[in-house]
């Protein structure tokens, strides 16, 4: 095989290899990855082996005589949520396939998608704080239990954030989230106003359930995943552990 090809083969196995751990990271199921690294695979004639795990990726790809061409592994980074990269790369493998996208082509808009800005911290901060308060309305709270809601939240989430920016361990991020959020809601039972304040302090802390990973769980142990929905579950057992563990301790500072 010519050199030329030998090198357009190792860059597109640390093409699909990336994909599928920026896919991983951000949100998607085991399933979703296969089918997408697979369909560029396919569109450029190669037949693919793909392990997927929690935290890594390995690659074979095969020529149409079943002869291995690269064999790659590619760790990937703490896992979040973002689907305009996972909708994003999902709408690039169907250009390939339709258009015929080069590998060039492909490198760009991963570029792209990676750099897309995020919305405003203090436009997230806002709206998932107020979402906080339309959950303490459904709960039955009442107007004061979701401005108290709202700066609960809105603090929880703040500190959060701050945690992660100063690269603290996951959980204890999320630790840290609940614990401030149901420290705020919490200090209002301190004041002894008019009203109770319990559906804020058990609202407060709802922007930090792992709905993304129990959710990623069950699609994984549906479509044979066994061992990624396994750890998917675990990941979010511990997370809700953690969610659980900061409103304990509000409790216990606050003798509620």
């Amino acid at each position: 095989m010519a050199k030329r090809d030998e090198k357009e083969i190792k860059e597109l196995g640390v093409l699909l290899l990336e994909i599928g751990a920026l896919l991983m990271s951000n949100g998607a199921s085991t399933a979703r990855i296969r089918i997408i690294v697979n369909r560029i695979a396919e569109a450029y004639g190669y037949s693919m082996d793909l392990f997927i795990t929690h935290r890594a990726l390995t690659i074979n790809l095969h020529d149409e005589e079943d002869e291995n061409l690269y064999h790659g592994l590619k760790r990937t980074s703490p896992h979040g949520v973002n689907f305009r990269i996972v909708s994003g790369i999902s709408r690039m493998s169907w250009r390939v396939v339709e258009d015929g996208w080069t590998l060039q082509q492909i490198r760009q808009e991963i570029d792209r998608l990676v750099a897309l800005p995020h919305y405003p911290r203090l436009l997230v901060l806002a709206l998932v704080a107020l979402a906080g308060s339309a959950f303490c309305r459904l709960a039955g709270g009442n107007a004061i239990e979701m401005l108290i809601t709202y700066l609960a939240t809105f603090t929880g989430l703040f500190i959060r954030q701050e945690a992660h920016k100063l690269k603290f361990n996951l959980y204890l991020c999320v630790f840290a989230g609940a614990a401030t959020a149901s420290l705020v809601a919490g200090f209002f039972t301190q004041l002894n106003m008019d009203f109770t304040v319990e559906h804020a302090l058990a609202t407060s802390v709802l922007f930090l359930i792992p709905g993304v990973p129990f959710i990623n769980t069950f699609t994984d142990l549906f479509d044979g995943n066994t061992l990624n929905g396994i750890l998917r579950w675990t990941h979010g057992l511990i997370l809700a552990f953690m969610i659980a563990l900061g409103m304990l301790f509000s409790i216990y500072i606050y003798h509620i």
